[in-house]
């Protein structure tokens, strides 16, 4: 395995001690929490732009980077629900459109990397995700929420973008 690919699975390290401080939420964990899930989020950038560099860009890495993505997302924000933040519906369009595209990428042959809007559809994730997660002033929950709201729009838009009919012979793996 590659060093960019052990970065991308070194993301998966953080995620029980997020899920464990957001199961027992204090000011104190919650920035603690962000702290380890802003780290995390970060590899995805690491580990991209060494497997570039090293000229290490593997189908493994192709694989696994949408998918320890997905986890990394997924978690919280089903940690969110259970606290009360968000809710559960706006998890399941994002659930949904992931194992939507999913089971999509299974039967194509060729594996590319994600295009501008799966990784607008990331960034978006992490930046509302990490308002949530982070303790702030009760007057922030409304931007918070719209960050959120804003994701689950750009997951589906990229979902809508991934599968529809593109060049007939390219098979984009687009997150």
């Amino acid at each position: 395995m590659t060093i960019p690919t052990w970065i991308t699975l070194s993301r998966l390290l953080g995620l029980p001690f997020i899920l464990y401080a957001l199961h027992y939420p204090s000011t104190s964990s919650r920035w603690i929490c962000l702290v380890i899930f802003l780290i995390a989020a970060g590899t995805d950038w690491l580990d991209g732009y060494l497997a570039r560099k090293l000229n290490q860009v593997t189908d493994l890495g192709k694989f696994l980077d949408p998918l320890v993505d997905k986890l990394l997302v997924l978690g919280p924000l089903l940690a969110l629900i259970e606290l009360g933040q968000i809710p559960a519906w706006g998890v399941f369009l994002i659930l949904g459109r992931e194992l939507a595209i999913a089971g999509w990428r299974v039967n194509q042959t060729k594996i590319s990397g994600a295009n501008i809007w799966g990784k607008l559809k990331t960034v978006s994730q992490i930046l509302a995700i990490a308002l949530l997660i982070a303790p702030l002033p009760t007057a922030w929950q409304v931007y918070s929420l719209i960050a959120f709201w804003i994701s689950v729009v750009l997951t589906l838009i990229s979902g809508i973008i991934y599968v529809l009919p593109q060049n007939p012979t390219s098979n984009d793996f687009s997150q």
